[in-house]
């Protein structure tokens, strides 16, 4: 599927991105700034980065004013005061206090998870940074793919077109049979469907770089005819996937999530243990009664009060011991996530590694396709004006060629994103690769 994907895309080497951007660098610095996957890949990010802040301030004092005006009311007697007339007793109190925890083991494994969150998350962020190089050179040369398929179905129509002609022009002079008409004008009309086909599918994918890089696109430089046919370097693949299971960002995201649950579970399990908390308060009331008239019946003073608060959990119905078991099941699914991610990784470098290497293979046998399949072309016309050769193997020989074409573009532009796909599975890629890919534009 990825090689029909590239076979659409080789005809847009002409097609373009902004008016201001003529190559894949523009196109990347465009979408750096515009792509809305990459913005919201980096909005979370930032989001989660605030669980650390809030964690660690369950752990930091915690300051707390006070303030209330309470009332009483009775006919005759308040809080064991006896009055004349009925009356209102009221009482103002105005407090500061200060927490501070000394051991909470709980909020300690909390904030060692929030940490190990956010590492997880900052590495999802950089495989999405790696993944925009791979998606905006995928797109790109799909337009150039896509641009050359254009290319090579108007070449065909016309041909198609040429041939149909001269059959007409045989049959009418009567040295042809109608049959050949017929058959150089099905493959005619079909060649036309093709093209439009075609043209379609390039001004849907000259969209698909408009939504990447938010611009609308102009111009692209082509991919230039000869390209470097060296090996991957290494040329071991095992030292690629040692390689992809050290750095590839979504590997240390996978394993940063087993480390922030194992820190869950030491959560969990803290609920059963003590927490020990320091406060210090300061505060006062006072108090007044209001029957007709004001009568101050005490003006507090100022009080300090310190204390150590020990708490024990005994009993919470069972709650902590499901925490508990909750976490445990959460990592072990985290881990066997992180295995599945190894995995997949240690597959994918390995199919791009053989990848680049039967490319390269490809990229040289179609060449050498195309030119044969023209020189075929070539002889089966000349062929037919001598008369050794039918109408349908000149149709059939025009047709081959396209097909050769369309393959041997499509192998180009792979080979080169395969190389790419190769050093992102690695965990390796970065601005150097498309500056060199962008070298092999013109």
């Amino acid at each position: 599927m990825r090689l029909k994907l590239l076979t659409l895309a080789l005809s847009l080497a002409a097609v373009s991105l902004p008016s201001h951007g003529e190559d894949l660098l523009d196109a990347y610095r465009q979408a750096r700034a515009n792509d809305p996957v990459l913005a919201q890949a980096d909005a979370t990010r930032l989001a989660v980065h605030e669980g650390i802040p809030q964690a660690r301030a369950l752990l930091l004092p915690q300051l707390n004013g006070t303030y209330s005006l309470q009332q009483q009311s009775s006919a005759g007697s308040l809080s064991g005061l006896t009055t004349q007339n009925p009356g209102h007793l009221r009482t103002r109190s105005v407090g500061v206090e200060l927490d501070q925890t000394i051991l909470n083991l709980a909020d300690i494994a909390n904030l060692q998870a929030a940490h190990s969150t956010a590492d997880a998350q900052q590495q999802t962020y950089e495989a999405a940074t790696q993944d925009l190089f791979v998606r905006v050179i995928t797109t790109y040369f799909t337009i150039l793919n896509d641009e050359e398929q254009l290319k090579y179905a108007k070449a065909n129509e016309e041909a198609y077109r040429v041939t149909y002609d001269q059959a007409e022009q045989q049959y009418k002079v009567g040295i042809a049979a109608i049959t050949n008409v017929y058959q150089a004008k099905s493959y005619y009309e079909a060649a036309k469907a093709t093209t439009i086909s075609t043209q379609n599918t390039l001004d849907n994918d000259r969209q698909a770089l408009t939504v990447i890089t938010g611009q609308p696109v102009g111009e692209l430089k082509k991919l230039r005819p000869e390209l470097p046919m060296d090996t991957p370097v290494p040329a071991d693949p095992q030292q690629w996937v040692d390689s992809a299971l050290k750095n590839n960002p979504t590997v240390l995201s996978a394993q940063y999530s087993v480390d922030a649950a194992e820190h869950s579970v030491n959560a969990a399990r803290a609920g059963h243990l003590p927490t020990i908390t320091a406060s210090l308060s300061r505060a006062k009331s006072t108090s007044w009664l209001e029957n007709g008239s004001y009568n101050a019946i005490g003006n507090g003073r100022y009080g300090n009060t310190i204390g150590v608060t020990l708490s024990v959990p005994i009993f919470a119905g069972g709650a902590t011991q499901s925490k508990v078991r909750q976490s445990i099941y959460q990592r072990d699914e985290a881990q066997d996530s992180l295995e599945l991610t190894r995995r997949q990784t240690q597959q994918n470098t390995i199919n791009y590694y053989n990848s680049v290497i039967a490319g390269i293979s490809e990229v040289k046998s179609g060449k050498a396709a195309v030119e044969s399949a023209q020189e075929a072309l070539d002889a089966t016309k000349a062929g037919f004006q001598v008369g050794t050769q039918i109408m349908l193997d000149v149709l059939t020989a025009i047709q081959q060629l396209t097909q050769n074409e369309s393959t041997y573009s499509a192998s180009r532009h792979q080979l080169v994103l395969n190389r790419l796909l190769l050093r992102q599975s690695a965990g390796t890629i970065d601005y150097k690769d498309m500056e060199y890919v962008n070298s092999l534009l013109q």
